[in-house]
């Protein structure tokens, strides 16, 4: 599944990020490549650990915790803090696949990427390329989004970043663990709970079918989890 999320940032709180940004320390993205990567990847990010991605980073995950689409198709059970990347001067990243299990920074835990998201913090004029290229089973489907919005797909999806050939691109990235790791059992879930909150307003309070339905979704959620 495939899926953008509108206004996880109002563009207030982009520009307000994209002031701290525009003035940050870049490293080049080299310094966080694995091996496979090292060869395909062309761009700059931020320090992880630097007091400004963490902050930033915060903000983003409380602004995640209250966002409804969000929880409803990632049904996160952990989420790897937000990072930050900027490509420009024909920077891009080539078609690659995020690793499966990656250490959690500052602890000792561990998390299952089931789901990648990038966070877009510029607008598409600001830039010429640097669309995302995501391979699906439709096809390859390219993503460019306005600032503040978000797209989340699956982390087992060869993707790659087109070059940034004008301007600069600067979008932050993470990866969530999902109580549900089967991408399809995720998205019977989301598209039926997407239906049950349609329907409930049209319904009056307490309707039966409303609530069959809802404990239909529950009972799946309680037979798929991994909690």
């Amino acid at each position: 599944m495939l899926i953008t999320l509108d206004n996880v940032l109002s563009k207030d709180e982009v520009r307000q990020f994209r002031a701290h940004l525009d003035r940050a320390e870049w490293q080049d993205g080299l310094k966080t490549a694995g091996t496979l990567a090292a060869g395909v990847k062309q761009n700059q990010q931020l320090d992880e650990s630097a007091g400004i991605a963490i902050e930033l980073g915060n903000h983003i995950l409380r602004r995640l915790g209250g966002h409804p689409l969000f929880i409803s198709a990632a049904l996160p059970e952990k989420i790897y803090p937000p990072k930050f990347n900027r490509y420009s001067g024909g920077g891009h990243y080539g078609a690659h696949v995020d690793g499966a299990v990656m250490p959690l920074p500052g602890s000792h835990g561990t998390l299952r990427s089931d789901l990648s998201a990038t966070l877009f913090l510029c607008e598409p004029e600001e830039y010429d390329g640097g669309e995302l290229t995501i391979e699906t089973a439709f096809g390859a489907q390219q993503v460019k989004l306005e600032a503040g919005d978000m797209v989340l797909y699956p982390s087992s999806s060869l993707h790659r970043v087109e070059p940034v050939t004008r301007g600069a691109r600067v979008c932050s990235f993470f990866w969530i663990q999902s109580m549900v790791r089967d991408d399809g059992k995720r998205t019977l879930l989301f598209d039926l709970d997407q239906s049950i909150q349609s329907l409930t307003p049209q319904q009056a309070k307490g309707d039966p079918d409303i609530l069959q339905l809802t404990g239909v979704y529950h009972n799946l959620l309680r037979r798929w989890a991994e909690v």
